[in-house]
């Protein structure tokens, strides 16, 4: 009877949804409607807290989570002091998150909320990470030939197992996040991190739905930066092929040479070389060499960032912690 009793009176789960900002002033007052609805109506048994991070909106974001946070305590804000991009700011507020685990919902729900309720099912039945793995989207044909092609890539040049369609919504226990907060990421690819951390994992399918307001903020500089940081992060590959491709261009080099050479010694008056074949060459060598700097460059770039070892994110201010 007094252990009935005990586990009666034990307290509730606590989920915290973490949602990234900057510039949602459209849509931001019914991303958090649409947490407070579903978790009234779907998981009444579970509390929950709504954590919004905002990357320095410029228009009039700050101040709607600032009325929606005087009305709801649940309702947590934290305000950057600058834009440090979209990949800093919602993983630095995933490691605050106070929750027994922590679900990433995009202010513009695209990640629907409704798939919450399944995350939460298989991560009670003992899974640590639920991803959710985004199966239709609408995208231009060669935005999505792109990605087709990335996640090939990177299957073929990292170690770690990259999940088709993973975009980091799911759900992550809180023995996940604290590993997280252990690990030194100036500058993380959080897909990385999830395949790296390991522990069991489940998956869930779920269909992106039309954004309501405005359109995306991510550039295609964005996903081009994205991409680069996810390679260079995951896989010591490129700069291994780069060592292959200069030892073979190097010996087709000398074999070219040698048999111009010897043409040359055979046919001495009738053979002229002419310009084109080393005008040629030595454009063809010279990109080589512009395409290994740059590569070396991106690594000695995160090289660099490891060594500032500055925060992910320098905060404005907080509300309702």
């Amino acid at each position: 009877m007094q252990s009935e009793t005990l586990k009666n009176s034990a307290a509730p789960k606590k989920i915290t949804i973490m949602t990234p900002a900057f510039n949602e002033e459209a849509g931001i007052e019914d991303c958090y409607l649409a947490v407070k609805e579903f978790f009234s109506a779907e998981l009444p048994e579970y509390e929950y807290e709504h954590l919004f991070i905002d990357n320095c909106s410029q228009d009039n974001t700050v101040n709607i989570l600032k009325k929606i946070a005087q009305q709801d305590k649940r309702v947590k804000i934290i305000v950057n002091s600058r834009n440090f991009g979209p990949n800093n700011s919602p993983y630095h507020a995933i490691l605050e998150s106070s929750g027994d685990a922590v679900i990433p919902v995009l202010a513009d729900l695209q990640t629907p909320v409704l798939t919450i309720k399944k995350f939460i099912e298989l991560w009670e039945s003992g899974y640590d990470m639920v991803l959710g793995i985004r199966v239709k989207m609408s995208e231009p044909a060669w935005l999505q030939i792109f990605r087709n092609f990335y996640y090939k890539l990177m299957s073929k040049l990292s170690p770690i197992e990259h999940y088709y369609g993973f975009i980091g919504f799911g759900l992550f226990d809180a023995k996940t996040v604290k590993v997280m907060r252990g690990l030194i990421n100036p500058n993380p690819y959080f897909r990385r991190i999830i395949s790296e951390i390991g522990f069991e994992k489940a998956f869930v399918e779920y269909e992106q739905p039309l954004r309501k307001h405005g359109k995306s903020r991510l550039s295609l500089y964005d996903l081009i930066d994205y991409a680069i940081l996810g390679v260079v992060s995951c896989s010591t590959a490129p700069l291994r092929a780069m060592t292959i491709i200069g030892f073979g261009v190097s010996i087709i080099c000398f074999f070219a040479g040698l048999i111009y050479l010897f043409l040359k010694l055979l046919y001495w008056d009738s053979f002229r070389l002419g310009s084109a074949p080393l005008i040629i060459g030595m454009f063809f060598i010279a990109a080589i060499q512009i395409f290994c700097l740059g590569l070396i460059g991106e690594y000695v770039g995160l090289i660099f960032d490891h060594a500032r070892n500055r925060p992910l994110v320098i905060e404005k201010e907080r509300i309702n912690f």
